[in-house]
């Protein structure tokens, strides 16, 4: 193909969810509804941990780090998808649409990493409560936080830079709302089997791994709430992972779907459905789910509101 064709496209256009104005009108009221919640949310989770010295343990650490990236990872898709909503054509560049790949990639499967991490911390606060101090220090629980970013970031890198590197020429419509990586695939010029497979390779690895250390975690912890006396405690302890394991299960559920099976099955319209629970509605889950029965957070939040009154 001649190199000046394949230098021509230098935007895209994202269709995101087409239909009706009134259609469009609901969704961005919703959509905006949910990203405005899952900002404050998150928001209001780090600034209670970090101002808040009963809570400078690993959990709250862990889940600190999560509300932050929480807030990232939504808002690198969530704008774009909010503009698809308006009557208006909503254009990113090649560049732009790299780079939103990369920052979107790397918080997923930074997400992944973490929540494996909180996991394992549950593990031991259930299954080896004495050892508890010991194997979850404050500069363990802080290098483990650091492994999980540093190794989330790392993972797309390769793939990002492969990426950039392919032609596009047309046609520049991405049926999508934001730059995944199949829908760009699909509009290269470029052999694209080598970054398809390195990709595939990548997300498969990161999402099943970090799936399977959850689980084997949450596996422990239950068996050992099973042998534990008091009905009362079995109850309690249960409830509370049996929320976690929820949002883990429909995190993991979604994700495994939308990336570890072969890119030919990949469909453009169940792709951005199943899309909006990972990319909306999980940022917005995780921060309830995880203080909604938790006391220490609600007393902290009294505390903010205290303070403010004063």
């Amino acid at each position: 193909m001649d190199v000046k064709n394949q230098t021509t496209v230098t935007e895209f256009i994202l269709l995101g969810f087409s239909g009706e104005p009134s259609l469009q009108l609901a969704l961005f009221v919703l959509f905006l509804t949910v990203y405005l919640l899952s900002l404050v949310g998150n928001t209001l989770i780090v600034f209670i941990v970090l101002t808040d010295c009963t809570l400078q343990t690993p959990m709250y650490i862990f889940l600190g780090n999560l509300s932050f990236l929480e807030i990232w990872y939504t808002t690198a898709t969530v704008p774009k998808l909010l503009a698809t909503c308006l009557p208006r054509v909503v254009t990113i560049s090649v560049s732009g649409c790299v780079v939103q790949y990369y920052f979107f990639f790397s918080m997923g499967a930074t997400e992944c990493i973490l929540l494996a991490v909180m996991a394992y911390d549950r593990y031991v606060a259930v299954c080896s409560p004495l050892r508890y101090s010991l194997l979850m220090a404050l500069p363990t629980c802080l290098r483990l936080a650091a492994a999980a970013w540093a190794g989330g970031f790392l993972a797309p890198l390769l793939p990002t830079v492969l990426i950039s590197r392919l032609n596009f020429c047309g046609p520049q419509k991405i049926n999508h709302f934001f730059c995944d990586s199949d829908p760009i695939f699909k509009l290269s010029c470029s052999d694209t089997f080598l970054v398809e497979a390195l990709g595939y390779t990548c997300s498969s690895v990161v999402i099943l791994s970090s799936f399977l250390l959850t689980m084997s975690s949450y596996g422990h912890i239950v068996a050992a709430i099973v042998r534990l006396s008091s009905r009362e405690a079995r109850r309690k302890t249960f409830s509370t992972c049996a929320s976690h394991l929820s949002v883990v299960t429909i995190y993991y559920g979604t994700i495994i779907f939308m990336y570890v099976r072969p890119p030919a099955k990949y469909n453009f319209t169940v792709g951005k459905v199943v899309s909006v629970f990972y990319c909306v509605l999980t940022p917005l889950v995780n921060p309830l789910i995880y203080t909604l029965r938790n006391q220490d957070v609600k007393k902290a939040f009294a505390k903010v509101l205290t303070r403010r009154q004063f």
